[in-house]
C-alpha cells in the first residue's frame, strides 16, 4: 500500500485553499447573480466550480484516510460534512433554483454565513467552531 502521509502538509496546504478558492468563486457568483448578471452562469464558472469543488473533496478524503478519521465518531467532521450539505442546498437556491429574487438573496446571505461557520468548525475542530470559545464562557 502507498504511503501517503508524507504528503500531509502539501495536501492540507492543497485543501486550504481550494476551501478559499471555491469560497470566493461562489462569492463572486453569487454576487453578479444577485446583481443580474446571467453570465455568472455561464459553462465556463460552471465548470471552474465543479473542478475546484472536486477537488476539494477529493484532498478532503485523503486527509480523512491520512488521519484515520470518522465522521460518525469526529463530531466537529461529522457536523462540517452536514454543513457542506446545507452550503449546497443554499448555494443551488442562490444561483438558481430559488423560485423568487427575495428567495435567492435570503439563500445567498446563508450559504456564506454556512461557509463561514463550517470553516469554523474545521479551524477548531469542534461542533460549535468559534462559537465553543462564546458558549464555554456563558456568552
Amino acid at each position: 500500500m502507498l504511503d501517503i502521509a508524507p504528503w500531509y502538509p502539501a495536501i492540507k496546504l492543497a485543501h486550504v485553499g481550494l476551501v478559499l478558492a471555491s469560497g470566493a468563486l461562489f462569492a463572486l457568483r453569487g454576487t453578479l447573480v444577485m446583481a443580474g448578471q446571467g453570465w455568472a452562469m455561464a459553462r465556463p464558472w460552471r465548470m471552474l466550480s465543479y473542478g475546484i469543488d472536486t477537488l476539494l473533496l477529493t484532498a478532503g478524503v485523503t486527509l480523512w484516510t491520512i488521519l484515520s478519521l470518522n465522521p460518525i465518531t469526529s463530531p466537529w467532521l461529522g457536523t462540517k460534512l452536514l454543513l457542506l450539505v446545507l452550503y449546497v442546498v443554499l448555494g443551488s437556491l442562490a444561483l438558481k433554483r430559488a423560485p423568487t429574487r427575495v428567495t435567492r438573496r435570503v439563500s445567498y446571505v446563508a450559504a456564506l454565513m454556512v461557509y463561514l461557520f463550517m470553516a469554523s468548525v474545521a479551524l477548531v475542530h469542534h461542533p460549535l467552531g468559534l462559537l465553543q470559545a462564546w458558549v464555554s464562557h456563558g456568552g
